[in-house]
């Protein structure tokens, strides 16, 4: 079992792909049969990433040299502690988030939806991540960006409405920046050290000129954090995400952002470790990315564009980690990432079933939602708490790991990042209590609550017109002169079965938090020592 554990390494990267070429070839022959190519091609991506979870665990980091090509010459696929979690954790929200748009898109039966394109594009989206997470050469780090960033242009614009087209173009032009900053650095490093492969530029990078080497450092770092939206990069992202479908939004809210935090973390610890004033950098970004991600959703009256700021917020707190540069600070930035991807997710998937269930987003227009649908009340409360950090939830855990590792770093900025940490949960907290206490808690009376089949008058601004149907697909609103009518109040099955898994999954890691944790100890240990990585990449893994 242990000679065979290398071969598992690709799977997340090329089943995704043979499953999106099999269904492009299959046409929309049999939409059945395409949706159960996609639950089957995933299931077998997350079966993978649980098997290298607990094999490079038990084994070490495990290698293998695309196409038979030596190293340095060839592409290098890599997984470690770190790699693992994150391919099992993205597999599994990206599984929950296709059953959900399964489930929506077959309750519609809209015969216009573009299924034969959402479904291919889902699962490339998902081994352009895959991909990114495994890959051990910078240069297949951009392609795997490109392949998961051209994925989701399409994802975000199907349906072609005027506010999809406009986010989708800022969308496009930030993420094209980024692209172009990273393409530059790879160049550049290219030019300096005559490799790309990170486990050769561990040992290279390190013989330039120390200017040099801050030069690269901070491009690259800058094109990650546009990626992940680290302040003052981060303005695209809440005008962005709200306007694609449910589905979407949720799983570029889950996964998209994290991937540059992932790449962060490889560029701290594998390729520039130990430099000081950069680190001071990142802690002064997370800190601002934090109280003003948050402020901002202090001040939004719609549900998704509240869960963008937060997201952004949030993304402060794995800056943190980072830029502490120790173990327990990587631990908490490690553990952080895996709950924030699950719980982020989640939310956006309620935000989903909210618009389905009263036809729009907007705190103005609900009230009573607690009353009116208690599954859906649970639902948005439990992660919500989570995400806030109430004890003993995973969110609470994460941010008290990261409490105490700047507490252990002891210097006046740490203190200030500990006081920021607290500050913004808080602040998260107030805003979901608020958001709790508008759309779920106050009576239906006193508030606008959108009655079954009511048709809700068209906005100048696009982005406020609520979708209903056609947000598994992307396919813009149906109604009577532009204005969406709201089909149903009964959640589909599958809607309902892949919120209620992704909510346990977020709880499952306040369940087994000692595992995790442990885990999570281990992975900021394993890249902070950097020679495992580098000693099974340089012994050429299996070709």
């Amino acid at each position: 079992m242990t000679a065979l554990l290398p071969y598992l390494v690709p799977l997340p990267v090329v089943v995704p792909l043979f499953a999106a070429g099999l269904k492009f070839a299959i046409g929309v022959r049999s939409q059945l049969l395409t949706q159960w190519i996609s639950v089957v091609a995933l299931a077998l991506v997350l079966a993978t990433g649980v098997a290298l979870l607990f094999g490079v665990a038990a084994h070490g980091p495990q290698v293998v040299q695309v196409g038979g090509w030596e190293f340095p010459i060839g592409i290098t696929l890599v997984a470690d502690r770190l790699s693992a979690l994150m391919v099992t954790v993205s597999s599994a929200i990206t599984l929950g988030v296709l059953v959900y748009s399964i489930g929506q898109g077959t309750a519609d039966q809209e015969e216009a939806t573009p299924l034969a394109i959402f479904y291919p594009t889902f699962l490339i989206l998902v081994a352009g991540v895959s991909n990114a997470f495994l890959t051990g050469d910078l240069f297949n780090l951009y392609v795997g960006f490109e392949i998961l960033l051209t994925s989701s242009y399409v994802l975000m614009t199907q349906g072609g409405t005027l506010a999809r087209i406009r986010a989708g173009s800022t969308y496009v032009v930030v993420s094209l920046l980024s692209s172009v900053v990273f393409l530059v650095a790879v160049g550049l490093i290219y030019a300096a050290t005559g490799t790309v492969n990170m486990a050769h530029l561990a040992e290279r990078l390190a013989e330039l000129p120390v200017q040099l080497q801050l030069v690269l450092q901070v491009m690259l770092l800058m094109a990650f954090a546009i990626k992940a939206a680290v302040f003052p990069l981060s303005a695209w992202l809440p005008d962005s995400y709200p306007t694609a479908p449910a589905p979407v939004t949720a799983v570029f809210a889950g996964l998209l952002t994290k991937v540059g935090v992932y790449a962060m973390i490889r560029t701290q610890t594998l390729l520039f470790p130990g430099n000081d004033a950069v680190e001071v950098l990142l802690l002064w970004g997370a800190l601002a990315t934090m109280v003003i991600g948050v402020l901002g959703a202090m001040s939004q009256n719609d549900i998704k564009r509240m869960l963008s700021f937060t997201l952004v917020s949030h993304i402060g707190y794995m800056v943190f980690g980072i830029g502490l540069g120790s173990v327990h600070g990587m631990a908490g930035a490690v553990f952080y990432v895996a709950h924030h991807i699950t719980v982020q997710t989640t939310l956006f998937l309620v935000a989903g079933l909210v618009e389905r269930r009263s036809g729009s987003t907007s705190l103005h227009d609900l009230s009573g939602l607690a009353k009116l649908s208690p599954v859906l009340g649970v639902l948005f409360f439990v992660p919500a708490m989570n995400l806030a950090g109430i004890p003993p939830l995973s969110g609470f855990l994460g941010k008290l790991g990261l409490i105490q590792a700047g507490v252990q770093d002891g210097t006046p900025l740490a203190y200030l990042l500990v006081a920021g940490s607290v500050v913004t949960s808080l602040l998260t907290l107030f805003s979901m209590v608020r958001l709790w206490n508008y759309a779920f808690w106050r009576a239906p009376e006193e508030g606008r609550p959108v009655a079954l089949g009511t048709l809700l008058e068209s906005s100048e601004d696009e982005s406020s017109v609520p979708e209903a149907a056609p947000m598994a697909v992307g396919r813009a609103p149906t109604g009577i002169g532009g204005r969406a009518v709201v089909t149903s109040a009964v959640f589909p099955p599958l809607m309902l079965a892949a919120t209620v898994a992704l909510v346990a999954l977020g709880l499952a890691f306040t369940v087994f938090a000692g595992p995790f944790v442990g885990y999570s100890a281990d992975a900021a240990a394993e890249l902070l020592a950097r020679a495992p990585y580098v000693e099974a990449v340089l012994s050429g893994g299996v070709r």
